[in-house]
């Protein structure tokens, strides 16, 4: 049987505008539950492309068995479930300032990407403000184009917009094609698309789906210096109980601490001494005095798994200051090998040793 949502209540006032619901009425549902979903817009951007991935593996998850079977009880525990509605945001701060106000239920936002690294302005919004959880993780190959509107040739553009990691990316194009043409920066590479549509900007550096939403013309493609770039977006809510763990699943966290020789050393230990499988670890500035930094990480594992529930406690104590950032299944790639003494086997037989001990019955 197929679910269907609710709609969406009308009056609801955000930074968000509607741009499409999951499914139409008139159908037999399993439960009614509205579930709005906000994203770096405007229609067009890489995010968009990332968020329609998600709420399609979503969809084909909750038409499975076991989905239909644990659907009621998602929903009970704040489970997560396909969005009715997306919204474009205007800006990443916009996007997650409206989960946090509880506008939407969900955001999608680029998290890093492999030619330019981390998006320090979603990284600074998961490490301050009201908390918020990684729940589900995604990766989007990254194509420029170079759009303009119908009738422009390369030769009339003197001024090209993108988003920062759009103009980074495409920077040995455009030095080369159009060295005096003005960089104007967008909070998104729709934007820029949506500026050429209407008159502001000869040529934005975006992606094909812009050039088709806004009918631009693409007198380029594939612009970007490397080939295969891929940007990873996550989707963020509100704090709630994290998606059952599934043997590949990754866990991310912010971990103060004190500026001291072998803090770093220290937080490391735990993961290691644990069989951790560290797979990404950058600073960020505490934004309270220079020389002060945090650390994001992401690990292999999942909270509900006794290594790192034990890693994450003895972190909790030994650092200035700890944010779980969620624990979530991988999207590309499988967790790393566990160590036999990290296992979920090995810790369950320690914990039993330890409890034959206190009862006297040490051989």
């Amino acid at each position: 049987m197929r679910s269907c949502f609710a709609s969406v209540p009308t009056g609801v006032e955000c930074d968000v505008k509607a741009s499409g619901t999951g499914c139409g009425a008139g159908q037999d549902s399993l439960i009614s539950v509205t579930q709005r979903w906000a994203y770096l817009g405007p229609e067009g951007t890489f995010t968009q492309q990332a968020v329609l991935t998600l709420r399609e593996q979503l969809s084909a998850a909750e038409q499975s068995v076991a989905g239909q079977r644990l659907l009621q009880e998602d929903i009970s525990t704040g489970g997560l479930l396909p969005p009715t509605e997306l919204l474009p945001a205007a800006g990443i701060a916009k996007a997650i300032a409206a989960v946090r106000s509880g506008t939407v239920d969900a955001a999608c936002v680029p998290l890093e990407n492999s030619v330019e690294g981390s998006v320090p302005l979603t990284l600074d919004e998961l490490t301050h403000g009201d908390p918020l959880v990684i729940v589900a993780e995604t990766y989007v190959q990254i194509t420029f184009d170079l759009l303009v509107r119908p009738g422009t040739a390369i030769a009339d553009i003197r001024s090209v917009g993108s988003h920062p990691h759009g103009h980074a990316q495409v920077r040995g194009f455009v030095t080369a094609t159009l060295p005096d043409a003005e960089s104007v920066v967008y909070s998104s590479t729709a934007a820029a698309a949506e500026a050429v549509l209407a008159g502001g900007l000869d040529a934005a550096a975006a992606a094909p789906l812009a050039g088709r939403k806004y009918g631009l013309e693409s007198v380029a493609t594939d612009i970007g210096e490397v080939r295969g770039a891929v940007t990873r977006f996550v989707l963020l809510r509100r704090p709630s109980p994290p998606p059952p763990a599934t043997g590949n699943d990754r866990t991310s966290l912010v971990v103060f601490v004190d500026n001291q020789p072998g803090t770093l050393l220290a937080v490391l230990a735990e993961l290691a001494n644990r069989g951790i499988n560290l797979t990404r670890l950058e600073s960020r500035p505490s934004r309270v005095k220079m020389g002060e930094y945090y650390f994001l990480l992401d690990a292999d594992g999942h909270v509900s798994e006794p290594a790192m529930a034990e890693a994450i406690s003895a972190l909790h104590r030994r650092s200035a200051g700890l944010r779980y950032l969620g624990s979530y299944q991988r999207a590309v790639g499988a967790a790393g090998p566990v160590p036999p003494y990290a296992s979920t086997e090995a810790f369950a037989a320690a914990t039993a040793f330890v409890a034959s001990i206190t009862a006297g019955e040490t051989s």
